[in-house]
């Protein structure tokens, strides 16, 4: 039915709720700001266990495949839940700069009390990594798994 070609990556930091799929893990949050929608913990907790381990597993890298992906998840949230999921209207993938550090990165590892990466740990780490500390630096994320991804990822002991 569909091509999945790489297995999907759960954190370390994730391990207390990616056996159940209580809440969404950052490989699926990065597909969702891929292809531009926002899914609400109420929608995502109606789906089945097979349908999120699928959205973890789809590719969504090129048009046709974010396309295929997007269709996928409209139509189980409509399935299960009975409503449109909605855009999220744009993106500011800070993640994907190499010349810096994002700002919110470096602040969240001062509240931390934690060194904040080098530009080259930030150009070091992969890009599911870097996403990661992003969405962790963000509000309305349990800021707690920020020095646990910080330790995981080796850039503080």
């Amino acid at each position: 039915m569909f091509d999945i070609r790489v297995k999907p990556v759960y954190f370390d930091f994730e391990s207390d709720f990616v056996d159940t799929f209580r809440c969404i893990p950052m490989v699926v949050r990065y597909k969702l700001d891929t292809c531009d929608k926002k899914l609400q913990l109420a929608e995502w907790s109606r789906l089945k266990a097979n349908e999120k381990q699928l959205l973890a597993e789809l590719p969504c890298e090129s048009p046709a495949e974010i396309v295929t992906y997007r269709r996928y998840l409209e139509e189980r949230v409509w399935e299960r839940s009975q409503k449109q999921i909605k855009d999220l209207g744009g993106v500011d993938a800070t993640w994907d700069d190499l010349t810096q550090v994002p700002s919110e990165v470096q602040q969240k590892a001062s509240e931390w009390q934690c060194a904040a990466p080098t530009l080259a740990q930030w150009i070091g780490l992969d890009l599911l990594q870097r996403f990661a500390l992003v969405k962790l630096s963000r509000s309305g994320h349990e800021g707690e798994n920020f020095p646990k991804a910080l330790r995981e990822f080796g850039l503080i002991e």
